[in-house]
């Protein structure tokens, strides 16, 4: 997801040959499941799905060809997630995302296209690493690093300041540090989003 450029698509393919199996870890998705599943009800979306989707009435978006696939469910919409030309404005109630945000360059412009699709009221609903903590986890535990984060220094900060610079939302939950590496945050789309 946001590796646009066939240099990149080359080293995805390159990278599920050469890395080992996903299936030798646990999904993210299934780590934060009981938590943040109550807030992915009505029509949405779970987007880097990875096999393995938020709720069994979740559309799942991902590659047509996902570099981490880890359960048995299909892609339903393949393609690039930093647009969705798929739903007009204002049309799903919830955008649930795991460990996907972070590949993308340009974070503000991919929540706000998220964020397009959310009806006021919807649910943007993120679980991300902390780029710093999954490091530091990585080197500890001799878990392979993902090679598509692109921000040194990803985290929930980071992505609050986006969202307030991009969209009026409210925070229903968030959690800083949870499952070793990773954040939560449940934010509520207020007005339409800013240009």
């Amino acid at each position: 997801m946001g590796l646009e450029s066939p240099v990149r698509e080359r080293w995805h393919r390159w990278q599920r040959r050469h890395q080992p199996a996903p299936r030798d870890f646990p999904s993210e998705t299934s780590k934060c499941r009981a938590r943040l599943a109550p807030f992915c009800a009505g029509y949405g979306l779970d987007i880097g799905f990875g096999g393995d989707a938020i709720t069994p009435a979740a559309i799942r978006v991902d590659l047509p060809a996902p570099y981490a696939h880890y359960g048995d469910q299909p892609v339903q919409l393949g393609g690039d997630a930093s647009r969705l030309p798929w739903f007009a404005d204002g049309q799903l109630d919830f955008v649930f995302s795991s460990h996907v945000l972070e590949d993308f360059v340009d974070t503000a412009d991919v929540l706000r296209e998220w964020l397009r699709v959310l009806r006021p009221g919807g649910r943007l609903v993120l679980f991300c690493p902390d780029e710093q903590a999954y490091r530091a986890h990585c080197a500890a535990t001799g878990q392979p690093y993902n090679t598509h984060h692109v921000h040194a220094d990803f985290s929930l900060a980071t992505v609050k300041r986006a969202l307030a610079g991009i969209a009026a939302v409210r925070v229903l939950h968030e959690a800083p540090l949870v499952d070793a590496y990773s954040w939560e945050l449940v934010a509520e789309n207020g007005e339409a989003s800013r240009p």
